[in-house]
């Protein structure tokens, strides 16, 4: 059985528009979504308080809720919101019950650690693989 049903749209996303990371893959998610099925909201502000959970969860951890209400949170969320601009969301792999929990447990420290990247690794992750730059299509990338 899936962890991961497919979402309805639009799918509302919730990420710190404050960490280097998450804004660069919020933007090049939605630089891909050409059907605007994301709907990007900043949590960030102080006294946030229009999320599907407290600000300090939706600074954890991604949050999207789909439009039948439901709730992703972490790898689950990126999983909705790379399918939704029609970028492989992990499949089958990520069902599997001993890679989806270590996906989500490198999430997890990913998450808590993100303010601590280097900004080179920031723009190397946003330009090889872990973030798919808008100019990308197919697995082929335009340099």
């Amino acid at each position: 059985m899936t962890r991961f049903a497919p979402a309805t749209y639009p799918l509302t996303v919730y990420f710190d528009a404050t960490c280097p990371l998450c804004t660069a893959e919020m933007g090049a998610m939605q630089a891909r979504d050409a059907a605007k099925r994301l709907r990007l909201v900043d949590c960030s502000p102080i006294g946030f308080a229009n999320g599907p959970a407290p600000r300090e969860a939706l600074m954890r951890s991604l949050h999207a809720v789909d439009a039948a209400g439901r709730l992703r949170v972490g790898v689950d969320a990126i999983r909705a919101c790379r399918a939704a601009v029609g970028l492989p969301a992990g499949g089958a792999v990520l069902d599997l019950p001993v890679v989806g929990r270590l996906a989500d447990r490198a999430y997890a420290v990913l998450a808590r650690n993100r303010y601590r990247l280097p900004r080179w690794l920031v723009l190397r992750l946003a330009g090889h693989g872990a973030i798919a730059p808008a100019t990308c299509a197919d697995d082929h990338c335009k340099l």
